[in-house]
């Protein structure tokens, strides 16, 4: 992304510096970099683990980093030496935004414990993304997508629905928390406009997802007595799936009382459109298994085309279900120019999802995630480093960067 592209997104001018890794941390910065935010990621030697995780054109540079590190800088240093660490104070002196996802206990040897940073540097925003909340049990606890995904419910929803206890089949706990990180963050920016001070953000990853799986699954406990188990019904029903038409799939979704009335009539069941289970909202949810293999059934009856072209004449809403593969060819994203191309040099032609939101009609284009310590010696001469105390650090390791900018 060029600086003038930068300059006209959102968070253009905030200077981020992230330590966090694998996907949590490095998918809340990447949505800070893709709205303007400069984003410095610190890195140990070894680099980020995800630099090797999935397939590669060019060694470091594997699926799942490029995935949630783009149009980010790269900076390595080794907190193990003390002038890895003094390098990482010089960056968070220059920074509005210091995120890490290092065990809380961890951060007190390395100078980097809330009160000691907050304190330096009233204005900086400080974000730790945790897996835990401070005060439990559980605080300072390691944790990765699969504990929280058992922890706080999501494998037991799967069970609930399916029968089988199994997580879902997405990093939902790191991409949901790193979501709430990017807001809190933001929030946190915000707050320092209006008052001039900086401060300490905690995001837990446990209690982000509790919250996260109890928007609609608290259901009858908000109420006291509980007015009925947890979980919402109609989402947990085994019949809560694409339909199977007579040649595929389609997803089809009546919702309200003249959806459902005029899907019944339009199938030629109007008997269905006045049963006393299914006129109301009220009495479909407590017979929403039966409403949906009663509707299974019709749809198996017709191939998918004949219930795109039914559904959208009756104005119920409808879409075939899309294969991973079928998304860069979607007619939607194609139109948009959701996806994006974009040429490397080294690793040739690249793809990248676009960034969802739009500015005034404009979607924030997509940069190269970095090679591992691509800017280390810039971004340190940036932060006013002296050039002797930069190359004493280079030539102990305590910072890297590849030869040819050393």
């Amino acid at each position: 992304m060029t600086e003038t592209n930068k300059a006209a997104q959102p968070l253009a001018g905030l200077r981020v510096v992230d330590a966090s890794a694998v996907v949590m941390g490095p998918y809340a910065s990447q949505w800070l970099a893709d709205l303007g935010a400069e984003v410095i990621k610190v890195e140990p030697p070894e680099g980020d683990s995800t630099r090797h995780t999935g397939p590669a054109a060019e060694a470091g540079m594997a699926a799942i980093f490029l995935g949630v590190n783009r149009s980010k800088q790269s900076v390595v240093i080794d907190l193990k030496q003390a002038g890895g660490r003094a390098a990482l104070q010089a960056l968070i002196a220059g920074a509005d935004v210091f995120m890490h996802s290092m065990r809380p206990q961890k951060l007190a040897p390395l100078g980097l414990d809330p009160a000691t940073l907050c304190q330096r540097h009233p204005r900086l925003v400080f974000a730790g993304l945790h897996g835990f909340a401070d005060g439990g049990p559980y605080s300072g606890k390691p944790a990765y997508d699969d504990i929280i995904q058992g922890l706080s419910g999501s494998a037991a929803l799967m069970q609930a629905q399916s029968g089988v206890a199994r997580y879902l089949p997405t990093i939902a706990a790191d991409k949901t928390c790193g979501l709430v990180a990017a807001l809190a963050i933001v929030a946190a920016v915000v707050k320092r406009q209006a008052t001039g001070q900086g401060g300490f953000v905690e995001v837990p990853m446990f209690e982000t997802m509790v919250g996260f799986n109890l928007v609609e699954h608290f259901y009858g406990e908000h109420f006291e007595p509980p007015r009925s188990a947890p979980g919402y019904p109609r989402v947990l029903a085994d019949w809560r799936r694409p339909y199977a038409t007579a040649d595929g799939h389609v997803c089809l979704m009546p919702y309200t009382d003249a959806h459902w009335r005029r899907f019944f009539e339009a199938v030629g069941e109007p008997a269905l459109a006045v049963d006393p289970r299914f006129a109301s909202m009220a009495a479909r949810t407590r017979h929403i298994e039966a409403l949906y293999e009663t509707t299974g059934r019709l749809v198996a009856r017709h191939d998918t085309a004949h219930w795109l072209a039914l559904c959208e004449r009756i104005e119920v809403p409808v879409a075939r279900m899309n294969q991973l593969q079928d998304l860069q060819r979607d007619p939607h994203l194609q139109a948009t120019g959701f996806f994006e191309p974009i040429d490397d040099p080294a690793m040739g032609a690249l793809r990248f999802p676009g960034v969802a939101p739009r500015f005034d009609g404009q979607r924030a284009p997509v940069g190269l995630p970095p090679r591992l310590g691509a800017d280390t010696v810039q971004v340190l001469r940036e932060a006013g480093v002296p050039p002797d105390t930069l190359n004493d650090w280079l030539a102990t390791g305590a910072v890297q960067a590849p030869p040819t900018h050393a």
